[in-house]
């Protein structure tokens, strides 16, 4: 009693062999000179899609907010060398000449190579002396500004700026334990960054980012200028974080 008849008992036996065959069968027939093998995995739900979209979605918004102000770096640091880029706005200018009159430094070292626009038409050669002669104009003394040009290279043009200064302080016997840099909006982290390597860890860098009049920088992303501002910044902020080698 309970029991199936052989026959049945058989039958089944013969069917659980076959599938047993079909499913090995098809096994070898999923491996392809062991390269692919079949697995099983687990799909998301309808739900599962939806709860993932809006995640991206809120990471998204959250990059949009927040890249800007990780770019545009405020971190003074009171003292030590006041540094510029010769290139900077003549209203990012009218920053360093407040500083430098507000009694916080007795000279202002402006950084910058050749001209790439207009150079056969001034009389300055590059941002340095460009930016320097500015500085005078806006109010500074000759003697409270120091144009310290770099040279012409193909890339890496701030990190070749800050090893000029390095390079001429150096020659003329001033030794620097602390550096405050001047920078416009989204360069700054990188300046700093940049700055920082090319003089070493002995050396803390401080940073004051000048806000852009090309564009608001809490809706940057409604502007043209805005958006090439940031994403040039953030792909060579990530260029100089994780591929940059110092030379």
């Amino acid at each position: 009693m309970g029991q199936f008849p052989a026959t049945s008992q058989r039958e089944c036996a013969g069917t659980r062999c076959y599938l047993f065959g079909a499913e090995r069968n098809l096994d070898e027939q999923t491996k392809i000179c062991g390269l692919l093998k079949r697995r099983q995995c687990l799909a998301p739900t309808w739900r599962g899609c939806l709860a993932l979209a809006l995640l991206c979605v809120g990471l998204a918004i959250a990059a949009v907010l927040e890249i800007h102000p990780f770019l545009a770096v405020n971190d003074p640091l009171p003292g030590g060398l006041l540094m510029v880029e010769g290139w900077a706005p003549d209203y990012a200018l009218e920053k360093v000449v407040a500083e430098v009159k507000g009694g916080h430094y007795e000279k202002v070292y402006v950084v910058g190579g050749p001209l790439q626009m207009g150079g056969p038409l001034s009389e300055y050669k590059t941002y340095a002396e460009l930016g320097a002669a500015t500085l005078v104009k806006l109010g500074l003394n000759s003697n409270q500004v120091q144009a310290v040009p770099a040279p012409e290279v193909r890339q890496d043009r701030t990190y070749a700026a800050a090893v000029s200064l390095r390079d001429w302080l150096r020659a003329h016997g001033i030794s620097a334990s602390k550096i405050y840099l001047i920078s416009e909006g989204p360069h700054a982290r990188r300046s700093r960054l940049l700055v920082e390597r090319a003089f070493g860890n002995g050396v803390k860098v401080g940073v004051r980012s000048i806000p852009s009049r090309d564009y608001d920088a809490r809706h940057w992303w409604r502007y043209s200028a805005g958006v090439r501002s940031v994403v040039d910044e953030a792909v060579a902020y990530v260029y100089a974080r994780v591929f940059f080698r110092a030379h």
